[in-house]
């Protein structure tokens, strides 16, 4: 196949057995956050380039996937439009937008794709699916911890049983920088290098803040205090900190209004999250035998107001749809085949057409033969290729005698019937 031929890198076609998977997981998500009382809310694929520049961080916002100028503009070739990085942004967005006409606090969920310009590789791709559920408008902790519990009945409901939260606060390392006098100028850009802990090592991370004017014995106590075995260090040196004491205040909270869950949810300090609009309390969801976090999310308090909105608070979570269904094995309950697949062997077919019309409207799901054979082998053959329950043969025997032939395509056991009977004989068989 030529490369013309194929899907753009880092994009996938989904075929029917796919497609119907996706369609049943997101269904189990949306469910469940509508279960919490959250309203579904779409954007468009694409944000105003201003709306999303600079509302990410660095490393971010170099994925974003910009959109140059169309039409009569398109010979300037510049851009001024950005496809949609995240739902977290269009979300506060409409807030400011459309903020007088919806109630307050505002919950909404969002499930569709996103695009990200990265490198595309194994499991990572630039056009994904993101499953985001927020609340806007609450200072209650109470909100970050409903959040919580809607995730975690998500994971549960795509079948993501052994999972844990891993708790910290945007406050709490800020509190952090401040005890080693590092500048808030500065904060945003070391806590996206902090970040990276898990990928890239501490040694790499303490490169990394030297090139961005740490001193090396500063950057190695950071990373030695986030990296420790036991969150009983941050909180030691965080003890004579504010800001630090508030955050830490925020994470147990956060533990405490969680503890339905049990164990599932952890103070985690090497737990940074890389995006700059978060505020408060964060966490990130790992599960046994997951690559990285199935989900993540935190409390960003500032956006709305930093896209011309109203300063309102807002706290968000979004589950990893795409890295779990990429960890499932396609199974044969994975395929969808017809209920009824009808044959077509030539005479008078309208009295096919209306059986097809009538087993419809019940709900099953109905397949006519349209290939040129009238041969009835390949016809059922046909049938077993798309996995029929049934098959309803209508030859000139059947025709002359005005009945039907009803064949189980698992058995191979089969009894004809009535032409005005058929209907009701096959919802019998299957159930309905």
């Amino acid at each position: 196949m030529g490369q013309a031929a194929q899907a753009p890198s880092g994009t996938r076609d989904f075929l029917a057995d796919e497609l119907r998977r996706r369609k049943s997981a997101i269904a189990a998500v949306s469910e469940v956050f509508e279960r919490y009382g959250f309203d579904p809310l779409e954007t468009p694929a694409f944000e105003r380039l201003e709306v999303v520049t600079g509302k990410y961080g660095e490393e971010a916002s170099s994925l974003l996937f910009k959109i140059l100028r169309r039409g009569v503009h398109e010979a300037g070739g510049q851009a001024d439009l950005a496809l949609r990085y995240d739902h977290t942004v269009p979300l506060a967005r409409v807030i400011g937008t459309h903020g007088s006409k919806l109630p307050s606090p505002f919950k909404r969920y969002a499930i569709g794709p996103v695009w990200r310009a990265d490198r595309p590789q194994e499991g990572r791709f630039r056009e994904f699916v993101q499953c985001d559920v927020d609340t806007v408008g609450s200072h209650s902790p109470l909100a970050d911890a409903e959040v919580v519990y809607a995730v975690a009945d998500a994971l549960e409901a795509l079948g993501v049983d052994d999972f844990r939260f891993l708790v910290n606060s945007r406050e709490a390392l800020r509190g952090l920088l401040e005890v080693y006098g590092v500048g808030a100028e500065s904060g945003e850009g070391v806590l996206a290098a902090l970040d990276k802990l898990d990928k890239i090592g501490g040694d790499a991370v303490v490169a990394e803040l030297a090139q961005r004017g740490v001193a090396t014995d500063t950057a190695e106590g950071i990373v030695a205090d986030i990296a420790a075995d036991s969150p009983d260090r941050i909180r030691a040196k965080l003890e004579a900190n504010p800001r630090g004491k508030q955050g830490l205040a925020d994470i147990d909270q956060l533990l405490k209004l969680a503890g339905g869950l049990g164990g599932r949810v952890v103070f985690a300090p090497r737990m940074v999250r890389g995006l700059d609009y978060y505020t408060g309390a964060i966490w990130e969801v790992e599960a046994a035998g997951y690559p990285g976090a199935v989900a993540a999310g935190g409390r960003y308090d500032r956006l709305v107001a930093a896209l011309g909105g109203p300063d309102v608070p807002a706290v968000g979570g979004s589950v990893g749809i795409e890295r779990i269904l990429a960890m499932r094995e396609t199974t044969a309950e994975d395929g969808q085949g017809l209920d009824v697949a009808l044959t077509a062997l030539g005479g008078d077919e309208s009295g096919m057409l209306r059986l097809a019309h009538d087993l419809r409207r019940c709900g099953l799901r109905v397949g006519t033969y349209l290939g040129s054979s009238t041969k009835l082998a390949k016809q059922l053959k046909w049938a077993h290729e798309q996995q029929a329950r049934l098959a309803v043969i209508r030859g000139a025997d059947e025709q002359a005698a005005g009945e039907v032939t009803v064949r189980d395509m698992a058995s191979g056991e089969q009894h004809r019937v009535p032409d005005e009977g058929a209907a009701a004989y096959v919802e019998r068989l299957l159930g309905r």
